[in-house]
């Protein structure tokens, strides 16, 4: 099997997840989340984009239903013992088997957790699960179940995301070697790629973000590519992704001489991430850290230019996106505790010079403060 962890990592995991089971009185639990898959079992795939479930019953048996194409995908990657199959055809009907399944390992009649919030439950299959279970079982939604337990990495863990950390980093030099007059976007993205995949890395959970001249002000990909100007701005977002665990990095890069606007939103963007970074640590929570962002954004008079989130968790995401909970946004109550990978991102975006500016590093939080784990310079950069 193409395990990354150890069987008492797993194991460890395993008793985390049924002692929460347990608390909230659950008699089971059906993963849709493929993070939450890949966490507790090992198993790789995305063949999340189609209905699969995973099964933990309160008495430790777990099984997972899915398609015939990640058969082998999950006797290869996991240590899930017990695979069904359902078979695609026209009246094809999964949650019905699903509900047998649950019902064969001692499911029927209990309360029974839902990962509802899933990319790998469409409202289309949740609506049939919830009928396919009337009568049978309660259900009750359980999507952050896992999710809280993800968040607080292990030491076995925060191996593989300095790893990622690393090749984020190397990713940095390239796209900052690459970076001048003339040059293609594209070759700028092949060499930030290619540092992370000669450096044993994997894809990212999404896109990276690259965009130059007024493209330079978006937050998304998007199709399409041009050539940098003598005097240009581009701006990227991108991961070091390591057995699927994130480190993400960000930066505005400037060709030619920085104009003055640069300048003043590099200023504030520096100051709040630094005002993040000390916020950044055990006991504080989500929503102070972005108060700490706010605070000086709206200092520097930039309230409408920067965004009404500066950043997020990080772990072992798959796609469509590298962003886990907790995010940082205004009132967010959850508590940041050690072991939790935070990126926080400082996004300027004025629209009226059209003048981009962003900055963002990832940090591991410690004991009594963090690590910055992409530690670049904070220095505008110039090419």
């Amino acid at each position: 099997m193409a395990l990354h962890f150890t069987a008492p990592e797993f194991a460890r995991r395993k008793e985390r997840l049924l002692a929460e089971l347990a608390a909230r009185r659950l008699d089971g639990l059906l993963m849709f989340q493929q993070e939450s898959m890949y966490w507790l079992t090992g198993y790789d795939t995305f063949g999340f984009c189609f209905f699969q479930s995973l099964w933990l019953g309160a008495d430790g048996r777990m099984a997972l239903l899915t398609r015939s194409a990640d058969l082998r995908q999950a006797q290869h990657t996991s240590l899930i013992d017990d695979v069904r199959i359902w078979t695609d055809r026209a009246d094809a009907t999964p949650q019905d088997q699903l509900r047998d399944m649950v019902a064969s390992l001692g499911g029927t009649g209990g309360h029974i957790g839902v990962e509802y919030e899933s990319y790998g439950l469409t409202a289309a299959n949740g609506k049939k699960l919830d009928a396919a279970f009337d009568g049978f079982a309660t259900l009750e939604d359980a999507s952050r179940l896992v999710d809280h337990l993800r968040a607080v990495k292990s030491p076995a863990e925060i191996i593989y995301v300095r790893q990622a950390a690393k090749l984020a980093l190397a990713a940095r030099d390239a796209a900052i070697a690459a970076i001048a007059p003339g040059v293609d976007e594209g070759t700028v993205l092949a060499s930030m790629q290619g540092a992370i995949f000669e450096g044993g890395g994997d894809y990212p959970a999404n896109e990276f973000i690259i965009g130059s001249g007024r493209d330079a002000l978006l937050c998304r990909y998007k199709a399409g590519r041009r050539k940098l100007d003598s005097e240009d701005q581009i701006t990227l977002e991108w991961a070091g992704a390591y057995r699927h665990y994130h480190a993400a990095m960000m930066e505005t890069v400037i060709v030619g001489p920085p104009r003055d606007r640069h300048l003043e939103l590099f200023a504030a963007a520096k100051q709040a991430l630094e005002a993040c970074a000390h916020a950044i640590v055990p006991g504080k929570t989500a929503g102070e850290v972005f108060a700490a962002h706010a605070h000086v954004m709206d200092g520097h008079g930039l309230e409408k230019h920067r965004l009404a989130a500066c950043g997020y968790s990080l772990g072992a995401k798959f796609t469509p996106s590298w962003m886990d909970p907790p995010m940082f946004y205004a009132d967010n109550q959850w508590v940041l505790e050690p072991g939790m990978v935070m990126f926080a991102h400082m996004i300027l975006m004025d629209s009226e010079s059209e003048t981009a500016m962003c900055l963002g590093r990832t940090f591991l939080v410690g004991v009594n403060g963090n690590e910055c784990l992409t530690d670049a310079p904070l220095d505008l950069i110039v090419n």
